[in-house]
């Protein structure tokens, strides 16, 4: 073979190098993030069955708010989880950090099956239900940082969007797994059995899934070689409050906007059609489903036009399509289950144009030795203000104004916090140096 063919063969085959271990990566990162969401959003699906078993009431709304009070408790760990694992991830290895919150995830899940109620222990039941959430907690706030940030520097400078979209739908995924498999067990027992023992079964399918997706990534490549990090960052996290405060506050905004709009429609919506709307709760659980799913589905093309048109734009079209069409949405849900499923669906698209932009450009914000810990403490703030407390807000207005619309006012105010955040980065598709070289 000649030195000019041989010239000519290099490039195509490292291309095809790159795209591959972009491709590997992006579905790590994806399954994984899929698997941590399932174990991790199921116990907002079972709210309605864990409230009164492990919050015994006379009004159900008190049973059904202490449960979602522990939901959100979860959520005030996060930042942590994200501390934790983003120094492993920025001073060992990404790849670490994400085998360690995905162990960490599937066990607290396991566990979270095996608790006893009330009935058996008493109060140390709603102590142990706590303790299980906050270990999900913890793994969940190192889990979609690292992944995000793992996708991001595997992938090409042109394709970013397009695989960075494997993080939300793989999270939006889990949110759809969960439904699924809650509305196939709550189909196959009956009310008493739901209650006795069939609400363990879906969070101990999270062990052999663990199992599966730990085989999955322990088969990508590093994205990062610790022994060439500024040695003059002892601390990732200080770095980001020292260095980087704006791309913080960025981050925590886009974060706080992209989670308390999507919250509603992935945690919220079937509470709404089951408690407010009066459906019954098994075919509830098909509907969040398939609009979960469809969105789910969505991301990859979210993606390939958030490449097209920069990510700014593409976020751009999520808030302004909450604001537009989340109350006239909600208004029309109590027509029919069928027309409440196509405005479910509504609402959902544009979580797409938001999670897929959102989870592209926080990794790009910051510098490369402390990126993990930025992205998942930028995502983790967000969470806490707006995410985990999404349910509960909404219960408590529906509540509190007698409007079961109201909910979709949360999602108006957020929309238009994201719109603020998007104004302050400059460019339409951020994009840092060190990311496009990788």
């Amino acid at each position: 073979m000649s030195e000019k063919q041989t010239t000519t063969i290099q490039p195509v085959v490292q291309s095809v190098e790159k795209t591959t271990k972009a491709r590997r990566a992006a579905i790590a990162g994806g399954v994984g993030t899929l698997i941590e969401y399932y174990d991790f959003s199921l116990y907002g699906y079972m709210a309605v069955i864990i409230g009164p078993l492990f919050f015994p009431s006379d009004r159900p709304v008190t049973s059904l708010l202490s449960a979602l009070a522990v939901f959100g408790t979860a959520y005030l760990v996060r930042p942590f989880g994200g501390l934790v694992f983003g120094h492993i991830g920025d001073r060992y290895g990404r790849k670490k950090a994400l085998m360690a919150t995905l162990i960490c995830m599937g066990a607290g899940s396991t566990a979270m099956g095996l608790l006893p109620t009330p009935a058996h222990i008493g109060i140390w039941a709603a102590v142990l239900l706590v303790a299980v959430r906050v270990v999900q907690g913890f793994s969940a706030g190192g889990e979609v940082g690292g992944s995000a940030t793992f996708i991001a520097e595997s992938a090409p400078a042109n394709r970013k969007a397009t695989y960075g979209s494997f993080t939300p739908l793989g999270a939006t995924g889990g949110f759809a797994l969960a439904a699924a498999v809650a509305g196939v067990v709550s189909a196959l027992t009956s009310d008493s059995q739901m209650e006795s023992w069939g609400w363990r079964l879906p969070f101990l399918l999270a062990l052999p899934l663990t199992l599966f997706c730990l085989w999955a990534r322990t088969r990508v490549e590093e994205t990062y070689d610790s022994a060439e990090a500024d040695k003059s960052i002892h601390s990732p996290a200080g770095a980001i409050f020292r260095r980087q405060p704006r791309a913080l506050a960025q981050a925590v905004a886009i974060s706080a906007a992209v989670n308390g709009t999507a919250y509603i429609g992935l945690t919220y919506m079937t509470i709404h059609l089951a408690k407010q709307l009066g459906y019954d709760a098994t075919p509830v659980y098909w509907v969040a489903t398939i609009a979960i799913g469809i969105s789910a589905v969505c991301m990859p093309l979210g993606g390939m036009l958030g490449d097209k048109i920069g990510l700014v734009r593409l976020m751009t079209i999520g808030f302004v399509g909450y604001i537009v069409l989340t109350y006239p949405m909600m208004s029309i849900m109590q027509s029919s289950l069928l027309v409440a499923t196509l405005a479910y669906v509504v609402i959902m698209l544009n979580t797409v144009a938001a999670q897929v932009g959102a989870y592209t450009v926080l990794p790009q914000l910051f510098e490369k030795e402390s990126r993990y810990t930025g992205v998942a403490l930028g995502w983790n703030f967000g969470v806490i203000i707006a995410g985990g407390t999404a349910p509960f807000v909404a219960v408590w207005l529906v509540e509190y104004t007698g409007n079961v619309q109201s909910p979709a006012y949360f999602v108006i105010a957020l929309a238009i916090v994201g719109l603020i955040a998007l104004s302050t980065i400059r460019h339409s598709h951020t994009s840092r140096a060190d990311l496009q070289a990788n």
